[in-house]
């Protein structure tokens, strides 16, 4: 019998897969929590097998719970279930300790083995959030920012607008501008501070 936390700060997503679970007699949902915060506190007083953890919620969202609870040594493993593919959610939560990473539209069946297969301390993917983890992987070096584009996110991690950017590197505002836009697409962000958060963690900064 898998013990399961569900976290989701959906009450109806909670009740929804509470119910999924009921129908098979392999798993037992012990607890559920809303966000990350409440996540930690029910998976050190329950101590699962596993917590499904969903990432963007308000307050503490899931990465920080990941964090917190690899940081205490909690051994119960981390399966993400979001709706969320892109890569600055993916490589986060898998960096903070997540053993799988499913989305939500997974059929149930798929579900099933990725909680077993996570209770064993086995990595699971979903098919998309796979390839963009080999993506990473395997592509580094045309991923790489050029010289002018560490130049320009330097200059945004210190707080400068796009025209103070373009002001000290002698550019015009609109090359700035597309010069971001490519540091987002390699980096897999859709703003300046996803990106410098990125890029501090990978020590680009």
């Amino acid at each position: 019998m898998i013990s399961i936390v569900v976290v989701d700060d959906h009450p109806i997503v909670r009740d929804g897969l509470r119910g999924i679970f009921t129908v098979d007699e392999g798993f037992t949902v012990i607890g559920e929590a809303g966000d990350g915060a409440e996540a930690v506190a029910v998976a050190e007083r329950l101590r699962p097998d596993v917590v499904l953890m969903d990432l963007r919620m308000p307050g503490t969202g899931g990465v920080e719970a990941i964090n917190r609870l690899t940081a205490l040594g909690n051994p119960a493993r981390v399966l993400v279930l979001t709706t969320y593919d892109t890569d600055s959610d993916v490589l986060p939560a898998i960096e903070a300790g997540a053993t799988g990473y499913l989305l939500k539209d997974a059929p149930r069946e798929e579900l099933f083995r990725a909680v077993r297969a996570t209770a064993r301390g086995e990595s699971v993917l979903s098919p998309a959030v796979a390839s963009r983890v080999l993506g990473r992987v395997r592509g580094p070096v045309q991923d790489a920012l050029s010289p002018r584009e560490l130049e320009v996110l330097s200059l945004v991690a210190q707080g400068n607008t796009n025209k103070e950017t373009a002001r000290a590197l002698f550019l015009s505002e609109a090359t700035v501008k597309t010069h971001l836009l490519h540091i987002y697409a390699k980096l897999g962000v859709r703003d300046r501070a996803a990106a410098v958060a990125v890029a501090y963690r990978k020590g680009l900064l």
